[in-house]
């Protein structure tokens, strides 16, 4: 009571917040008649002047105001746009490093040129970041001219650029992209050899465009480089076979759909372990012995795929692959993979060919990614309802803007029918209704499976329409752009052709364009004119029949995309409606809905092919949402924490290459790690306060002969009177750099340095690469600590830090052995990193998360031209000489010539 009075007599937060850019607007304004009577080259001096005053010590809050009237004057001039003053206020949000929610059709992509300009000046670069390749070519090209005609450069990353062209984009003032490929090329750049090959400079500030999209829907999915590893896919194929059969007896495991999660009952484990021994696939102990862990892991992803995934509506099959299909957007993600070999599963239960798994050799979440800018904003139309976690996350404020004229869109009370094929027949009857008087409908479903019902139930009834399954962006922009003319009926998933303004009448632009096809020709202004007048006169007619209806027919888990399509109309104080139609039978009602409202709605009287509208039932289903809601804010927090401790390392492996790359040579860092190495060898061989003869000096000779290389009589100094732990160490230290300064005289200083730089980067490679794998491994089981009283979260960070030491320690004794051995001809080329096999770029993720490849155009992910490297072998292994085999790198062929990898075979520690 107390709080609503506060707010009737002072406002909320974000009216004061409001008010207070608002009062700012003014001083911009006054500068409008000033800037419009200078000629085009003044307008553009402005931005040398601006440059000028920073350099002299002014602030860009100093010139905010000025430079904020500068670039509306030039939008007037290239655009044919001016700024609003909400717009205005908009930047200023967006300025100050915070999110701006914006209505759909409120100008965002506009309002973005107001920081930009601003913040580009220091010329640090600004990064604008996109949900598609589509739309960030768009944008640059659009708001580019903007940029160019005040003096300032733009650059878009897209897929299938080469570096060059990349490092040339990213030196631009301004540079656009998606959210993928400023991820992957900050990856790519921490996996280079030479600082001049990396393509992004320092980060300085990013305004991410449709930032819930990005920063909460996306956040449960890192970015991965994977590399391939051992093929394992007759085995899916087999358990497959076994769990086929399982599946069907559905009192064998339990299934909740909440959670999604599927586990084994008793029964069911028992029953499963005779299958495999049947099958011929479990052959000694039982089935949780840890000789069997992979097939567990292979059995329970089997599970998984079989219970919890639906074809058509979870993946489609095409072109024998497995396709995800996004649960947000309805859109088929080419090239995205379920991690973890859950997709191997899928791929074994539709009988298409099993790709092999891939091993993670670097990875980003997109919430450690965009937390490495020093500046960062965000605009969409929705981000109230995740402002929690947005200030939490990512310490970022959100701050609604007033629209520029008041919403007239009338949103109706939910219809709620006992079952879901009433509802669709409720849904088509008033789509046929609608095209009757000629108001545009758009239809909101949440799968393809869904679009592709309604179609056929309009097809009966001979009502035109349009399906638009979301599977290219270029040509799911052109449709919904077109949504608002005269009778038109447009079934769409709920995200389909985001970032595109439906226009009652049309989009003139949008229909020249795909008339005569490139705007730069000649004819494109004759179309564009024609097409204007023609979208001209049917907007009276589309307002007069009730402006655009959007029709939703079932509720999403988080009222971020439920308003999202209810925003497509309504813009611009435009007249619109929208009406949603549930039914009991709806995944949310069912799973979510308490019992008490399927009761309730039972006991006012719900009959067939009747229903229910009651403000009760929105604040209801209103409740059901934000508990899911919360839900997976919890989930990804609860992600975040575990990655924070692989970040936290990330950020000290790339710091310490990049030092590695920066210093003229590392001839200190190699002998520190030499000595380093010695020390570890000696205490382990001659423990704290041990006499002479407790020493183990014949297991230390063997050691300095494998690792070092030098052939020593430790084992005869023990006999020596007066020796002591110090002289042991003196001596091996001082044989060791004589032997090394012997070779680098062999070799050549000069050439020994770049050795020695160039193998300490390959080796830092490979054992990061492990260290990963073993942080994946740890990850995993890390959760069935809980069961033994422990937090797993403490307990991961504990695993991981030692895990972390261990690296450092395997990093240090494998440059030693490598450099103590290595042999190469004075005239030969410095050994620089050659690729040995072509690396897949792919988005991987947790359990129960979405994995997916480096993409390009209408999502059609690829290989990359980025390769795996790996520790060259030193030219000193003789495979006929057990003794040099200790120099041979992990993952390389065993010299004994068995076949398996050095470290299953002799490197077995």
């Amino acid at each position: 009571m107390f709080q609503r009075l506060v707010r009737a007599f002072f406002g909320t937060s974000n009216d004061r917040q409001v008010k207070r850019y608002q009062a700012r607007v003014p001083a911009i304004n006054a500068l409008e008649p000033s800037l419009a009577a200078l000629s085009d080259d003044a307008l553009r001096a402005k931005t040398a002047e601006f440059r000028a005053a920073l350099a002299a010590g002014r602030t860009l809050d100093d010139i905010q105001a000025e430079a904020f009237a500068t670039v509306r004057e030039a939008a007037k001039r290239v655009l044919g746009l001016r700024h609003f003053d909400v717009q205005m206020i908009g930047g200023m949000v967006l300025h100050d490093g915070r999110i701006a929610e914006m209505k759909t059709g409120e100008g965002k992509t506009l309002v973005g040129t107001l920081p930009v300009y601003l913040n580009a000046l220091p010329a640090r670069g600004v990064h604008v970041v996109t949900v598609n390749d589509y739309l960030a070519k768009r944008d640059s090209e659009w708001m580019g001219r903007l940029y160019r005609f005040l003096g300032l450069s733009v650059g878009v990353i897209v897929h299938g650029m080469t570096d060059d062209e990349r490092r040339d984009a990213y030196a631009c003032d301004v540079t656009y992209g998606t959210n993928n490929e400023f991820g992957f090329d900050y990856l790519r750049d921490n996996m280079k050899y030479r600082l001049e090959e990396m393509v992004q400079r320092d980060f300085a500030y990013a305004i991410v465009d449709e930032v819930d999209s990005i920063l909460v829907d996306e956040a449960r999915t890192p970015l991965i480089i994977s590399g391939p590893t051992d093929d394992t896919s007759e085995l899916y194929n087999r358990v497959d076979l076994v769990m086929k059969e399982l599946v069907k007896d559905k009192t064998l495991f339990e299934k909740d759909e909440k959670l999604k999660t599927v586990h084994l009952l008793e029964n069911g484990t028992e029953a499963l372990e005779n299958a495999l021994r049947d099958a011929g696939l479990l052959t000694e102990g039982n089935l949780y012995d840890s000789s069997n862990v992979t097939l567990v892991h292979h059995a329970n992803q089997s599970l998984r795929a079989h219970v919890l995934f639906t074809r058509d509506v979870d993946y489609i099959v095409r072109q024998d692959k497995v396709v995800i299909i996004d649960e947000f957007t309805g859109r088929m993600m080419e090239g995205r993979r379920y991690s973890d070999g859950l997709h191997q599963a899928l791929e074994a239960k539709e009988h298409v060919t099993v790709q092999p798994e891939n091993q993670t050799l670097a990875s980003i979440t997109f919430q450690n990614y965009f937390r490495l800018y020093p500046k960062l904003a965000g605009m969409t139309g929705t981000a109230s309802t995740e402002a929690d976690e947005f200030a939490e996350i990512y310490k970022l404020e959100v701050v609604e803007i007033p629209t520029n004229v008041p919403v007239a869109r009338v949103d109706s009370d939910d219809e709620v029918y006992k079952s879901a094929r009433e509802k669709y027949e409720a849904v088509a009857l008033l789509i046929a209704e609608a095209r009757e008087r000629g108001q545009p409908t758009l239809v909101g479903t949440t799968s393809i499976e869904k679009s592709e019902l309604i179609s056929e139930l309009l097809k009966q009834k001979g009502v035109p329409h349009q399906v638009l399954n979301a599977r290219f962006h270029e040509q799911e922009a052109g449709i919904v752009a077109q949504a608002g003319r005269l009778g038109s009926v447009t079934i769409a998933t709920n995200m389909a052709g985001r970032g595109t303004d439906i226009q009652l009448g049309g989009n003139a632009d949008m229909l020249a364009r795909a008339e005569v096809g490139n705007s730069d020709s000649p004819e494109y202004e004759a179309a564009l004119a024609r097409h204007k007048a023609e979208v001209e006169a049917m907007r009276p007619a589309v307002k007069a029949a009730g402006g655009l209806l959007v029709i939703g027919t079932e509720r999403h888990e988080s009222r971020r995309i439920d308003n999202q399509l209810r925003g497509r109309s309504g813009r611009q104080g435009d007249p619109g409606a929208s009406r949603f139609f549930l039914s009991l039978e709806d995944d949310l009602m069912r799973i979510f809905g308490s019992d008490r409202m399927g009761g309730m709605l039972q006991k006012l009287g719900l009959k067939e092919g009747e229903a229910i509208v009651h403000p009760w039932i929105n604040k209801a289903l209103e409740k059901a949402q934000k508990k899911v809601e919360a839900r997976n804010f919890d989930t990804r927090k609860n992600l975040l924490k575990y990655d924070d401790v692989m970040n936290n390392q990330r950020k000290e492996v790339y710091a310490q290459r990049r030092a590695f790359m920066t210093a003229p040579d590392v001839a200190e860092t190699v002998a520190e790690m030499r000595r380093e190495t010695i020390g570890k060898l000696i205490d382990a061989a001659i423990p704290e306060n041990a006499y002479p003869e407790q020493w183990d000096l014949t297991g230390l000779q063997d050691k300095v002969l494998a690792i070092l290389g030098l052939d020593l009589p430790v084992a005869d100094w023990a006999r020596e009177e007066g020796i002591d732990e110090t002289q042991v160490r003196e001596r091996l230290e001082k044989a060791a750099d004589e032997a090394y300064a012997a070779r680098v005289a062999n070799i050549g200083t000069d050439l020994m340095r770049m050795v020695e730089k160039s193998l300490l980067l390959q080796i830092f490679d490979a054992v990061w690469k492990e260290h990963l794998l073993s942080l994946d491994h740890l990850r995993q089981g890390i959760g069935l600590r809980a069961y033994g009283q422990r937090d797993p979260l403490n307990e991961y960070k504990s695993e991981a830090f030692n895990l972390f030491n261990s690296m450092l320690e395997d990093l240090r004794e494998r440059t030693t052995s490598v450099l103590m051995r290595i042999d190469i001809r004075p005239d030969a080329p410095p050994p620089m990193p050659e690729p040995v096999q072509v690396m897949d770029l792919r988005h991987d993720a947790p359990p129960n998360e979405l994995a997916f490849a480096d993409g390009g155009p209408a999502m059609e992910y690829g290989t990359a031209t980025q390769a795996v490297r790996q520790p060259m072998v030193a030219a000193s292994v003789d495979p006929n000489d057990p003794a040099t085999w200790s120099a041979t790198p992990r993952n390389a062929p065993c010299p004994c010539g068995s076949g398996k990898k050095y470290k299953h075979c002799h490197g077995k520690a």
